[in-house]
C-alpha cells in the first residue's frame, strides 16, 4: 500500500469521527479538524522526504497546504456571508490537507452534493423548501447589493444542515473512486 493511501484512510477516519460528533452533538471538535489540518502537511513532508528527498518534502507540504486552501476557500466564503459554520470550514480544509487538492476537491464536491440532496428532501418533507430557496438566493445576492436593498434574514428563517455526515459520505466516495491510484 502506497503512503498516499494512508492519508486517504486518515481522511475517512477523521470525517467518520466528525460525522458522529456533528450528528450527536452538533459540533465538530477543534482538536479533530485543526489537528488533522496541522499534522497533514507535516506528515506529507516527512513521507515525501523519505521517498524523494528534499524535493518530495517540499512538494508534499505544498500540495497538502494547497489542498487545504482549495477545499476550504468556498466554505470560508459561505461562512463569511452567514451561510456556513466554522467547524465545517475547518473540517473541509482538513480533508483537503489530508487528501491533497484533486481528491480533496472531489470529496468536498461529493459531500456538498449529498448535503444538497438530503437538505432538499428534508425541507420538502417539512414544507419549507420554497422559503429556504428564497433565503438562499438572498444570502448569495446580498453582498452584491447596495445596503438599502439588502434583505435581512432572521435567525429563525435560517435552516441549518449538519454537514459532517455528508462530508464523511463524500470522502468515502472520493476515496473509493481513487483507491486504485498508485
Amino acid at each position: 500500500m502506497g503512503y498516499a493511501k494512508l492519508f486517504l484512510i486518515a481522511a475517512v477516519l477523521v470525517t467518520a469521527i466528525a460525522a458522529w460528533t456533528d450528528f450527536k452533538k452538533g459540533i465538530i471538535p477543534n482538536w479533530l479538524s485543526l489537528g488533522a489540518l496541522a499534522v497533514a502537511p507535516v506528515f506529507h513532508a516527512i513521507l515525501g522526504y523519505s521517498h524523494e528527498g528534499i524535493r518530495g518534502a517540499f512538494e508534499g507540504a505544498l500540495f497538502s497546504l494547497l489542498g487545504a486552501l482549495a477545499c476550504g476557500a468556498v466554505p470560508m466564503m459561505l461562512y463569511a456571508v452567514g451561510g456556513g459554520r466554522g467547524g465545517d470550514v475547518k473540517l473541509l480544509a482538513a480533508v483537503g490537507a489530508l487528501c491533497r487538492t484533486v481528491i480533496g476537491i472531489e470529496a468536498v464536491f461529493y459531500g456538498f452534493l449529498v448535503a444538497a440532496i438530503y437538505a432538499q428532501a428534508r425541507l420538502a418533507y417539512e414544507g419549507k423548501l420554497l422559503q429556504t430557496l428564497g433565503n438562499t438566493v438572498s444570502i448569495a445576492v446580498n453582498p452584491f447589493l447596495p445596503k438599502a436593498r439588502r434583505r435581512t434574514l432572521s435567525k429563525e428563517a435560517m435552516t441549518w444542515t449538519r454537514l459532517g455526515p455528508s462530508v464523511f459520505v463524500g470522502t468515502v466516495v472520493a476515496v473509493l473512486l481513487n483507491w486504485s491510484m498508485p
